[in-house]
């Protein structure tokens, strides 16, 4: 596929756009104020895979302690603001690479400006945020009802409110939770301006229902070239939503490295706690940073042969497993043995 071609922003240490990698994002849901657990949960995200981290600015102690937070983490970090322009200023005055805001809901243009000043001085990018759920009343009228069209009009409206103050160090971000009409509205988007364009389906729902509404719609606009930093917003623990976005750009051939797992479904063949050997295979080669695919299979007859397209394998049967590298079952083993033969092999694996 061919990417759009936006332009190159700094966040802190990491550069998006341009020809840079596409990043995985996502949110704490720890109270920033508490020093100690937003560090603890971003620390975990990291190790998951994080590359850019927001967190929620909802008052001064928040703001505040982003200072504190920048010295214990690695990533970039993003203040998101709503409603009070003095919160975003405080932020970037306590080290925040980017800030988070729609300028429709944190006053007039003199407290846009003010922000937009205080963004000038640090160079520190402004990521305009418009959200289906936030769109104009006007809009909302003229277009009968929320639509692809009104969110991208308010997106622009946004941006070129910063851009007449004199900034263009932007990051765009339209979100809403109905895919086809995200999708519309990143294509639209995509031709009006070539700002960096931060992705995600938003409000996608828990664990599963998010995580099918995120691999549709991200994989949709994502197939089209449009998005150069992703998150996936998931109900529950924020490492999910990292591990997800990881996958989601794994199958769109947009990230390399890492190994994958793959497993069979089960079937009235299997004879072994498969869903349980592959759960307990994932979270041991999360560990390993070897671009591998692992099949874990729960037949011993056909596992060889639907494991054929993977580096190494693992197949169980009635108390007794094989071990298969590239299609060819090499060893047999005891099943209780399945997982550390398995190990043993990703800790010396060679090509040959």
């Amino acid at each position: 596929m061919k990417r759009r071609v936006s332009r190159e922003i700094a966040i802190g240490n990491v550069k998006i756009g341009g020809n840079h990698s596409i990043k995985i994002q996502s949110m704490t849901n720890t109270k920033t104020e508490n020093v100690e657990a937003t560090v603890a949960q971003i620390l975990a995200l990291e190790e998951a895979g994080c590359e850019i981290i927001r967190c929620a600015v909802p008052n001064e102690e928040a703001a505040v302690a982003l200072e504190e937070i920048k010295k214990q983490i690695h990533i970039p970090l993003v203040a998101d603001i709503h409603f009070d322009y003095r919160l975003a200023i405080m932020a970037m005055e306590h080290g925040a690479d980017k800030i988070r805001i729609n300028p429709g809901n944190i006053g007039g243009i003199e407290k846009i400006k003010a922000v937009v000043k205080e963004a000038k001085k640090r160079n520190i990018p402004i990521r305009v945020g418009v959200n289906s759920g936030s769109l104009e009343a006007d809009l909302v009228k003229k277009y009968n009802g929320v639509t692809a069209e009104g969110i991208v009009e308010s997106a622009m409206d946004k941006i070129h409110i910063i851009e007449n103050l004199g900034y263009d160090n932007l990051v765009v971000s339209i979100k809403t939770s109905n895919v086809l009409m995200c999708l519309k509205a990143h294509e639209l988007i995509a031709d009006q301006m070539d700002y960096p364009l931060h992705v995600g389906i938003t409000e996608a729902g828990t664990l599963t229902a998010g995580n099918i509404k995120s691999a549709v719609g991200l994989g949709l606009i994502l197939h089209e070239g449009i998005g150069d930093t992703v998150r996936v917003s998931l109900t529950g623990d924020p490492i999910n939503e990292v591990l997800s976005a990881k996958h989601i750009l794994k199958a769109l051939d947009l990230r390399h490295g890492g190994i994958e797992v793959v497993s069979c479904p089960t079937c009235g063949r299997t004879n072994i706690d498969l869903i349980s050997l592959a759960n307990r295979v994932e979270q041991m080669v999360s560990g390993y940073d070897l671009d591998l695919k692992v099949a874990v299979m729960g037949c011993v007859v056909n596992g060889p042969g639907e494991a054929k397209e993977a580096d190494l394998g693992i197949a169980g049967g009635l108390g007794v497993g094989v071990l298969i590298k590239k299609g060819e079952i090499i060893k047999k083993v005891p099943e209780d043995q399945l997982l550390e033969t398995l190990k043993y092999e990703l800790d010396h694996w060679s090509e040959d």
